[in-house]
């Protein structure tokens, strides 16, 4: 089903399994808008409460997701390459909305906010859902409905404590790059703050240090493509830098108490059995 498109809407109520189990899901971006819903995951900062609008922004390959069986809500799904063409900068800010948590990014909408992403979501459905779809016009108003999540998400930013906000500067810097740097100094470096203030400030945030924060994003990347890629777990291993396929099973094994091989199966018949799910950390 999914084969063959760039984008798919739906009401949360109406999302067949056809959508939920189909291969070609895993190339997409999703936007889950819960409204007027429990959150799916514990608020972190004051200002949230447990029931409200809640945005999930959550990137394509992702090791698990969400469950939202019987949720009110909405479903934006979306290919990179529906927005390709578009400015660099645009889509590096939506690539960082999505994937600052590794997993899945998320935010909660005032009544202001969810009134105005209303307003342009409604406006998208309804393009969408007419017989012939005018891709020029969906993709500009899913553009805008993006640009809205931005500013939402630098609005959330300046609600944040210092800390939070280097807690912040420091995932995003991870996320650019844990493939090839793998000490706390260089983020620290690139913060402008030393190595022992860095892992106070994570420790304190997120109880962990900067080298655990690195291995646990490495873990993640590992069981993406364990999951979704076709490559064996030698090929995997060398993919994340790790020349030794004992190195990274030994690797693997300290952070995850199962081989890369059993963490495979398991996760392989894990998502063959279940639907709505890929697999649960």
């Amino acid at each position: 089903m999914l084969s063959d498109k760039v984008l798919y809407i739906r009401d949360l109520a109406d999302c067949p399994p056809s959508y939920l189990d189909d291969p070609g899901r895993k190339e997409f971006y999703e936007i889950v808008w819960l409204i007027n819903e429990e959150a799916l995951h514990t608020p972190q900062h004051d200002f949230q409460t447990l029931i409200g609008n809640w945005i999930y922004l959550i990137p394509p390959y992702r090791v698990h997701q969400l469950n939202k069986a019987g949720k009110k809500g909405v479903l934006i799904s979306f290919k990179h390459e529906l927005l390709e063409d578009d400015l660099k900068e645009f889509l590096l800010d939506v690539f960082r909305i999505f994937n600052v948590q590794g997993e899945f990014s998320c935010l909660q909408l005032n009544e202001e906010s969810a009134r105005s992403l209303q307003a342009v979501y409604n406006l998208m459905h309804e393009e969408y859902a007419k017989e012939e779809i005018n891709l020029i016009i969906v993709k500009a108003l899913l553009k805008v409905f993006l640009l809205k999540l931005i500013q939402l998400k630098e609005q959330h930013f300046t609600l944040q404590d210092i800390n939070e906000k280097r807690v912040y500067e420091f995932m995003m810097l991870l996320e650019l790059n844990y493939h090839e740097e793998r000490t706390a100094a260089f983020y620290a470096d690139k913060m402008n703050i030393s190595a022992k203030r860095l892992n106070q400030i994570l420790k304190e945030k997120l109880s962990k240090t900067g080298m655990q924060l690195i291995h646990d994003r490495l873990v993640l990347e590992a069981k993406r493509q364990m999951i979704h890629s076709e490559n064996t777990i030698k090929e995997i291993g060398f993919n994340l830098g790790f020349k030794d396929r004992s190195y990274f099973s030994r690797f693997f094994k300290g952070h995850t108490n199962q081989t890369p091989q059993e963490f495979q199966n398991q996760a392989k018949n894990y998502v063959q059995q279940h639907d709505n799910t890929l697999y649960p950390e």
